[in-house]
């Protein structure tokens, strides 16, 4: 260890160090059970502390789920960034095209994927709609800037997007049937 990292580790307090690793085990926690079949407990469980200490982290559970959503998109946001610096393509469809890859590969483990259809399911509930928002547009604001496309063409990703989520959760990749075939038409998901 350099005497940097030692240098930065001693100056930051225990909550400091701590809140990236409940952060992440939130997100994997909520990406299974949900906002609403998620407790605290759980998260500290998998995180391995109390939950009175995630209460003095994150006051309230949707504090919780908007920092793990939050997680989430940052994510996202820096994959789609690498994808759209890899692009060999540098047209606005090429560029979209390896954003759009290097997304599939992120949510190969599915939690980003599933945090965010659970997100989706409880936007009602104001923090969560307000960080699920700024989470989209983010996305669009990047893929808007990275690739230099028509606003068609930035919404047709995102929806393109929004599809992959929904044959991913519903399993429709795995129907043998007509239909399905055609909503997963082209559309690759890496197991």
């Amino acid at each position: 260890m350099s005497d940097c990292t030692v240098t930065l580790m001693s100056s930051l307090s225990t909550a400091e160090l701590r809140i990236p690793v409940v952060t992440a085990s939130a997100v994997r926690e909520f990406s299974r059970g949900g906002y609403r079949g998620t407790t605290i407990a759980d998260v500290a469980h998998a995180a391995g502390i109390s939950p009175a200490y995630v209460f003095k982290l994150f006051p309230s559970k949707e504090s919780l789920f908007v920092a793990a959503l939050e997680d989430c998109f940052r994510q996202i946001v820096e994959t789609l960034t690498v994808g759209a610096e890899r692009a060999g393509d540098t047209s606005p469809d090429g560029i979209l095209d390896a954003m759009g890859g290097a997304y599939a590969e992120l949510i190969r483990d599915r939690s980003l994927l599933m945090l965010q259809v659970h997100a989706q399911s409880v936007a009602d509930i104001p923090e969560i709609g307000q960080a699920l928002r700024a989470g989209m547009a983010a996305i669009v604001q990047l893929a808007k800037a990275r690739s230099r496309a028509s606003d068609g063409a930035v919404q047709h990703f995102v929806a393109y997007g929004q599809l992959c989520h929904l044959i991913v959760t519903a399993g429709i990749d795995d129907v043998p049937e007509e239909w399905a075939s055609i909503l997963s038409a082209g559309i690759r998901h890496p197991r």
